[in-house]
């Protein structure tokens, strides 16, 4: 007999309790993920969790690791793109003052 058939029986032997309680954790965990993955723009992350199903695991490491990595840089980039700016301005106030 083909081994994903036999795979597919032993699932049906588990009992109707555990099923649901896996199905709640895949699900609130797919669930956060995708929203935090849209929420940040982030479509390609977006459509792998949505397509991949590995019960919660990729859910879990995007949601704590992945997303956390890239989110941290953005932040640096943004605050340097509003500090220089402020630097200019306040260059800018020094030099006017000393004259």
């Amino acid at each position: 007999m083909n081994p994903f058939l036999e795979s597919i029986q032993g699932i049906s032997d588990l009992p109707i309790w555990f099923l649901a309680l896996l199905t709640t954790w895949i699900l609130i965990w797919k669930g956060l993920a995708l929203w935090k993955s849209a929420r940040r723009g982030s479509s390609t992350w977006f459509l792998a969790l949505l397509i991949i199903n590995t019960m919660g695991i990729l859910e879990i490491l995007y949601f704590y690791l992945f997303s956390e990595m890239k989110l941290n840089s953005s932040k640096d980039e943004k605050m340097n793109k509003i500090k220089k700016p402020i630097k200019k301005i306040h260059q800018n106030r020094k030099s006017f003052l000393d004259n």
